[in-house]
């Protein structure tokens, strides 16, 4: 007698997949922290410390693999070339604006710049690769924008350092997923192309006496070098998890960073929280849980 079953079919979820990707959001999490240590040093001078060292690292973990070659390939394509030349300006603009946002004791806007991304993520979807939303999907949309809108009317001003992060990391994600080149090589173009850059722009501080790798001491340095593993490392545990898991699921864990600096910045650096600046929060909460629900919703949908 033949007894069929339908657990064979039941989707399932890789383990070191997930786990992989749950470190890399950990990771971008805890990242207030490291920056928080290095708060002395100017904010331009530390997004070139973490462009060197972030390049420096991701060559010499492609020359342990064996693959420079996918550097050098993706650079010698002109197109390709200059969409990563796009892709590391977006990124250039991201990691400032984060690291001022850090600097400037404003960490509340930080996070939220990351719980709007995903929001920016579908906008962009509709008006560049004419993908189309559904309802929940614009209704998720149109609580978020008003929810920016409530915040900017009731601060005097728009949240600029949480517009510029979502916006920045929006575009650099979107020109990433036009370019077929693996996350870890692209990341060593990307940085490289930029590279000169930040070697010049330190160079020029060092000459100026302003410089802090000549002028700090040997803990700051090691500390500003550690940048380049805490840059490339959650990247390729992305990478790694994207390819593993459903997107579904890493569409819900994204929002495992955003929540830990917003609850580092509460609970570890104080920053005030409350009134108007909750009601805010709280429309885009409420457009997060019905994009979430939503996602997940059609993804079991799919499935069956």
């Amino acid at each position: 007698m033949n007894i069929r079953t339908d657990t064979a079919s039941a989707p399932t979820i890789d383990g070191r997949g997930l786990a992989a990707a749950v470190g890399a959001f950990t990771i971008w999490g805890l990242l207030p922290i490291y920056l928080r240590q290095l708060q002395a040093v100017p904010v331009l001078q530390l997004t070139s410390h973490r462009l060197i060292w972030g390049c420096l690292f991701a060559l010499g973990w492609l020359a342990l693999r064996r693959e420079l070659s996918h550097v050098w390939a993706a650079l010698a394509n002109p197109k390709v070339r200059w969409r990563l030349c796009a892709s590391a300006a977006f990124i250039s603009i991201n990691w400032i604006a984060y690291v001022y946002g850090i600097a400037s004791h404003r960490v509340v806007e930080t996070s939220l710049g990351y719980f709007i991304n995903p929001l920016v993520n579908v906008t962009l979807g509709v008006l560049v690769l004419s993908e189309r939303l559904n309802r929940a999907q614009w209704t998720a949309v149109a609580i978020a924008a008003a929810g920016v809108s409530y915040l900017a009317w009731t601060a005097g001003h728009p949240p600029w350092i949480s517009l510029t992060l979502a916006f920045s990391f929006g575009l650099y994600g979107l020109v990433r997923k036009l370019v077929q080149v693996d996350a870890l090589a692209g990341f060593a173009a990307e940085t490289l192309l930029v590279l000169p850059l930040g070697i010049g722009y330190l160079i020029w501080c060092e000459i100026a006496g302003i410089g802090v790798a000549t002028q700090a001491g040997l803990g700051t340095n090691l500390m500003l070098m550690l940048g380049g593993p805490i840059t490339a490392i959650p990247l390729v545990l992305f990478s790694f998890g994207a390819r593993r898991i459903p997107y579904s699921t890493i569409g819900l864990l994204q929002y495992i960073a955003p929540t830990m600096q917003f609850l580092l910045a509460i609970l570890l650096f104080n920053e005030p929280f409350g009134g108007p600046r909750a009601v805010g929060f709280a429309l885009i909460w409420t457009a997060l849980a019905i994009y979430a629900v939503d996602g997940v919703w059609r993804s079991r949908k799919a499935l069956r």
